[in-house]
């Protein structure tokens, strides 16, 4: 892998994250309401008291002109402060970020180890009683929807079994192994309705892609040369068959952020999605446009490795 080729994805991330960031600024711009709704139906505050904290902030000049001034100050690393709970939006942020991407990450790893071997599987005994059962709850997870799944999870685990907790605490009393075991039960419920809504249609596309793989005259012939089976399977079918797959996963990772914004909604879990939610509901422009913009740098990032993947997957692939 060569530095060339990483600066110069690099280079060509760099004008993708300007052109998504001016997007979203404008689109932000032009919406409808006003984060100082609140003050100005309240009759206490003088419109000139109004107008001087639209003043400050700079929503009385241009769109062209806040953008640029936002853009300058997100480079040298300000990203500004929140209209409603007047703190830095780097710190909201730092505060809320590592709960996602703990979140996330789970729900990645936990749907990849059993989506991955239960597609291959599927694949080796196509029509089987195992790959139905495979196929059938493929298809009942990628219908189900995250908010449907996690109001359904909730209701058979925390109202009815009384299992789980079905609101995560930012601060969980106790030590020890005490606080480990409640830090893991709430955040079970969370972490596999997003690796149930990642992990279902992973399974459908491993196994097509393992089908496709093993249908191909090479493997034939390497099973004719007296090939074991297992050996014929592990090293030349899963190992060309995941190619695919890494391209699915890195581009189903804006779909996951998606659901992490409902499910974090739903089970109360402090993490970026709801703060994005809040911040949609009082306009609060600041926020939405880091959070919107953190996102995007990470999906960048996720198909970046997902490029590296390949080389490492078929060394045949030349990146250049």
């Amino acid at each position: 892998m060569s530095r060339a080729y990483l600066f110069r994805r690099t280079l060509i991330a760099i004008p993708s994250l300007l052109g998504i960031s001016a997007i979203i600024f404008s689109i932000l711009a032009a919406a409808p309401g006003d984060p100082f709704g609140q003050l100005v139906t309240n009759p206490n505050v003088p419109p000139a008291v109004i107008a001087q904290l639209r003043a400050s902030l700079g929503l009385n000049q241009p769109i062209y002109l806040r953008y640029f001034h936002w853009l300058i100050a997100m480079l040298h690393g300000q990203w500004g402060f929140s209209f409603t709970s007047r703190m830095d939006v780097a710190t909201l942020i730092m505060q809320r970020l590592p709960v996602t991407l703990a979140v996330l990450g789970s729900a990645e790893v936990i749907a990849v180890l059993i989506a991955v071997p239960v597609g291959i599987l599927a694949a080796v005994k196509p029509y089987s009683l195992f790959d139905q059962i495979a196929n059938t709850f493929a298809y009942v997870g990628f219908a189900l929807p995250t908010f449907f799944t996690g109001i359904l999870a909730i209701l058979l685990f925390s109202v009815r079994l009384h299992w789980l907790p079905f609101v995560f605490q930012d601060h969980v009393s106790g030590t020890g192994w005490v606080w480990i075991w409640k830090e893991v039960k709430q955040s079970i419920m969370p972490i596999m309705v997003l690796a149930l809504f990642q992990g279902a249609p992973l399974v459908r596309f491993v196994r097509s892609s393992m089908l496709d793989v093993i249908r191909l005259d090479y493997v034939t012939t390497a099973r004719a040369k007296g090939i074991g089976k297992r050996r014929v399977l592990m090293r030349h079918v899963v190992r060309n068959g995941l190619i695919p797959v890494v391209t699915l996963v890195a581009l189903q990772l804006p779909g996951v952020f998606g659901g992490a914004i409902v499910t974090e909604q739903i089970f109360r879990v402090p993490g970026m999605g709801s703060l994005l939610i809040s911040a949609l509901l009082e306009n609060d422009t600041p926020v939405i446009m880091a959070i919107t913009f953190v996102f995007a740098i990470l999906v960048i990032v996720f198909n970046l490795i997902a490029d590296l993947l390949y080389g490492w997957l078929d060394p045949r692939i030349n990146l250049r």
